[in-house]
């Protein structure tokens, strides 16, 4: 998979009621820019085939996923499984889409430019990510709903 079809999801507890576990358990555990694309598209791949616990096993126990300012919170990967359809998975169908991913392995922070969609709609956005032991710790996303396609949405700054 190119970085360009990329996908994305978030979270579930720490190998809790949902039997998810994570892969990564070293503290100081760092890694690279393939190991970061490997890591989102785990996410994406997870949320793209309603598979929750897929998505979920790339977070930490405790990660954060929001979008500010706390209009969506939620606190731990057991949390982050169930916004993610949990052990039914979603009612409906989603797709994740990276466009460009960044990442700063000195700072283990990553960012990604994305398109989500479901039945009645879809948004582009942008999310910034902290890892820490290997595993996404803090997921930061902003985003707009827009009819348009990314390449019409990127106007005339399309990169």
């Amino acid at each position: 998979m190119t970085v360009s079809r990329r996908h994305v999801v978030a979270s579930i507890g720490a190998g809790l009621a949902s039997g998810v576990t994570a892969v990564a358990s070293d503290p100081k555990a760092r890694i690279n820019l393939d190991r970061f694309e490997t890591l989102v598209t785990r996410v994406a791949d997870g949320w793209n085939a309603n598979d929750a616990a897929h998505a979920a096993s790339a977070f930490s126990a405790d990660a954060i996923y929001s979008e500010p300012p706390d209009k969506q919170l939620y606190v731990g990967r057991e949390a982050i499984y169930r916004f993610f359809g949990g052990e039914t998975g979603r009612e409906y169908p989603m797709h994740m889409t990276w466009h460009h991913l960044s990442f700063n392995e000195k700072h283990q922070t990553g960012a990604g430019e994305f398109t989500f969609g479901w039945p009645d709609g879809q948004v582009h956005g942008m999310v910034s990510l902290r890892l820490t032991a290997g595993l996404i710790s803090n997921w930061r996303e902003y985003f707009y709903e827009s009819d348009k396609n990314w390449q019409d949405f990127q106007g005339g700054n399309r990169f």
